[in-house]
């Protein structure tokens, strides 16, 4: 019994450092990605954005059993044919993201195409992004680029992603 107490304890002590310290390493990071209990539990709503960009957002909570402290958000431009879905830590910020209708240089200097992945490393955070091959959704179709994101993100979304405004896909074909 005293066995189990201790590795409780433990267990204990690395969601509390992950949870508030704000200075994930890598295992932590990877046990945040590979944990399968990560889920959304509401329907997704796209709003408009305040400011009346042609942009629209969402952010929702992301839950799980060791109770990271997550969140999902999701962009789309109307002018620009940009779409992002991110997942943010409250300490970390972002950790994990996927971008379509932008480039991106990595800070060696590639320049990564349209398409790409951020993924939170030790040493870099996410200023590096590889092309990923598990997204062949079209950005005009949110939904399911968002079910494509969250398989490898192993993050659950039981609801439905509702479309954005009509006009927001409209511009995007």
């Amino acid at each position: 019994m005293k066995y189990k107490l201790l590795l409780s304890r433990a267990d204990y002590t690395c969601r509390i450092s992950l949870l508030f310290n704000g200075s994930m390493n890598q295992g932590e990071y990877e046990a945040l990605m590979s944990d399968t209990t990560k889920r959304i539990d509401r329907h997704i709503n796209w709003t408009e954005d305040e400011d009346h960009s042609p942009a629209v957002s969402f952010l929702v909570e992301v839950l799980s059993d060791p109770a990271y402290p997550l969140y999902a958000k999701g962009y789309l431009n109307r002018a620009a044919h940009k779409l992002t879905y991110v997942l943010i830590h409250r300490a970390e910020g972002r950790i994990y993201s996927l971008d379509l209708g932008k480039d991106h240089r990595n800070p060696d200097g590639a320049l990564i195409g349209e398409k790409h992945k951020h993924r939170w490393s030790e040493q870099t955070g996410v200023k590096e992004a590889y092309v990923p091959e598990d997204i062949t959704a079209a950005m005009h179709h949110p939904a399911d680029v968002w079910e494509q994101f969250c398989a490898e993100a192993n993050l659950i979304h039981d609801g439905n992603m509702n479309s954005p405004p009509s006009e927001q896909l409209d511009m995007m074909l």
